[in-house]
Order: C-alpha cells, then sequence, then structure tokens
C-alpha cells in the first residue's frame, strides 16, 4: 500500500499514526443490562504528505492526536453494540473518505477480555471479570473501498496432561532429547486468520457478525487440540496438532481464506530427583517441573488455493 516516491535522488516511502490509543464503551439496554468493550487501537496512514518530511509545510498532515481523537468520537457516535472488526473498519473507512490526502488506512485493535460474571447462577447486570486471551483484528481500507480484514487470538493457553508424544526425529551428536510417546503438551495460541471478503461493500450485514466468528474459531481450534472428551486425540507432534487445527478452521468457515498459527512448545520436564542413599523423587508420569524458557516455536500457514498471500 505504501507508495514510493523519488525524491532529491532518493527512493522515499513513509507513513504515519497513532498508536495504543486506549478507549472503552459501556452500551446500557432499557432492561438494565450494561456492555462493556475495551480497545487499544492503533492507526497507520498512508497518504501524499510528503511536504512535511522535505520542507517546512504541514498543511497535507492528518495530526496523530487527531487520530486519538476520532477514535473517542467515533466510539462515542457507535449508539449500537459492535465488533472489533466492525469498529476498525468504521475508523480506517472515515480516514479514507474524510480526508483527500489520505489513500489508505491501517487499523488495528486488540480487545480486553471483560467477561460477564455470574452470581448465585445468574448473569450480572454489570459486573465483569478480565478474562485471558485476547482478540485482535486488522483492518486494511484503502479509498478505492478494497478491503483486507483479518481476525485472531492471542494467548490462548491449552494443555493436555497425555496423549501426546514425539518420536522418530533426527538423531545427531548433540542430540539428548530421549522418544517418548507419553508426554504432556501445553501451548500458548496465537492465531491470524483473513477473510475472504476483498470490498466494504461485500461485508456480511448481520450484527455482531464477526463477534460470533471469533468465538467459533477459537472454539475450533480448541476443540481440535483436545479431541473428543473421552479419550481426546493422539499427538505424534505440535506440528501436526497445528497443522490439523489449521485444516480444521478452513474446513468449518467457507469465508475464512487463510490461517497462520504460532503453537511455542511449553515444556513441562519430568522430576527425577536422587542422592547417595537412592531416589528422592521417581518420576511416574506425576510430577513435573513447569518451564517456558527456552521453548520449541512453532509455526505455520494455511491458506486456499485461490487466496491471495
Amino acid at each position: 500500500m505504501a507508495k514510493q516516491e523519488v525524491v532529491e535522488g532518493f527512493k522515499f516511502e513513509q507513513r504515519h499514526g497513532k498508536e495504543r490509543v486506549r478507549v472503552a464503551r459501556v452500551w446500557k439496554t432499557r432492561q438494565g443490562q450494561h456492555f462493556i468493550v475495551e480497545w487499544r487501537v492503533g492507526i497507520t496512514l498512508f497518504s501524499d504528505c510528503v511536504n512535511s518530511y522535505l520542507r517546512d509545510d504541514n498543511s497535507d498532515i492528518v495530526a496523530t492526536d487527531t487520530m486519538k481523537n476520532t477514535v473517542y468520537a467515533k466510539a462515542k457516535e457507535c449508539s449500537d453494540i459492535l465488533s472489533a472488526e466492525e469498529f476498525a473498519i468504521l475508523l480506517a473507512k472515515h480516514f479514507v473518505s474524510f480526508y483527500q490526502k489520505v489513500t489508505g488506512a491501517i487499523v488495528n485493535i486488540v480487545e480486553k477480555p471483560w467477561e460477564r460474571v455470574t452470581v448465585d447462577g445468574q448473569p450480572h447486570e454489570h459486573g465483569f471479570k478480565l478474562g485471558s486471551e485476547k482478540h485482535t483484528t486488522e483492518a486494511i481500507v484503502q479509498k478505492s473501498g478494497s478491503l483486507q480484514l483479518t481476525s485472531g487470538i492471542e494467548g490462548l493457553s491449552v494443555l493436555k496432561t497425555t496423549q501426546s508424544g514425539f518420536v522418530n526425529f533426527i538423531r545427531d551428536k548433540y542430540t539428548a532429547l530421549p522418544d517418548t510417546r507419553e508426554r504432556m503438551v501445553a501451548t500458548e495460541v496465537t492465531a491470524l486468520w483473513r477473510y475472504s471478503y476483498e470490498s466494504l461493500y461485500s461485508l456480511p450485514q448481520k450484527p455482531l457478525y464477526f463477534t460470533e466468528k471469533y468465538q467459533e474459531v477459537k472454539k475450533v481450534l480448541a476443540d481440535t487440540f483436545f479431541g473428543p472428551p473421552k479419550g481426546g486425540v493422539y499427538s505424534p507432534s505440535v506440528q501436526n496438532t497445528l497443522y490439523l487445527m489449521a485444516k480444521a478452521t478452513l474446513n468449518r468457515f467457507p469465508d475464512i481464506a487463510y490461517v497462520s498459527l504460532k503453537l511455542p512448545n511449553l515444556h513441562f520436564i519430568p522430576v527425577n530427583i536422587s542422592n547417595q542413599d537412592g531416589p528422592i523423587v521417581k518420576f511416574e508420569d506425576d510430577v513435573y517441573l513447569p518451564t517456558d524458557e527456552p521453548h520449541g516455536s512453532i509455526q505455520a500457514s494455511l491458506s486456499r488455493l485461490w487466496s491471495k498471500l
């Protein structure tokens, strides 16, 4: 999207924006129920403002303070509950349509996971607790109306105490890891998926469509990792599990064109402790040392054949 120009004999690209704009929005129904979102917003604008770099001329610049204020103004204008994806698109669309010099906009949002609490078996009207994994999104919008929309998850922590192994890998003089068909497997999933919608005019009109889709994708990823509740599913490697999770997502959601997953292998090391008198702790698939440094890093992406990478 960045436009490369030749200035004073050099190739030049530029962009500017505002990062880490924090905003919370509360909606209240007539029945007394409250809803809240908390977002961290990042904005990047591509615009024809080369003169601000080359000389004393800021007449084509959208001030980053204006971008910050726009986040709050647009949040105020949203009288109905909306998803992070919808808000990102709304902001990006505003910047490319309102400012003549802006040719494209990227809006990133990270949503803090506030979850409604339950008291005495009933959902609380206005009480919330902080969850764990975060909902992310990025909307890239150009003046022509073209769109690239990506959603994601950060920090989805999952663990299995069995049904995992790792055998028959390459061995050389530096290899100390033994084969095993019985181990714990734990990871913190970072997922990104890109929707197939390529225009502002082709988006689903169903309210909170992308919020529902986020919850559904998260469930597919977790269910594939764990397997059936009775017996689970065996994982011969984190690599294989990652692929099955990505494939399940594409198979389940036809409007998702691309999936990228990162699964660090967070190790639980068997504990065996002995002294001169014999074993103090003998490992019997029961006592482990949890550690996340160093950890394995496994990542891959999967996309449909027609998808634009």
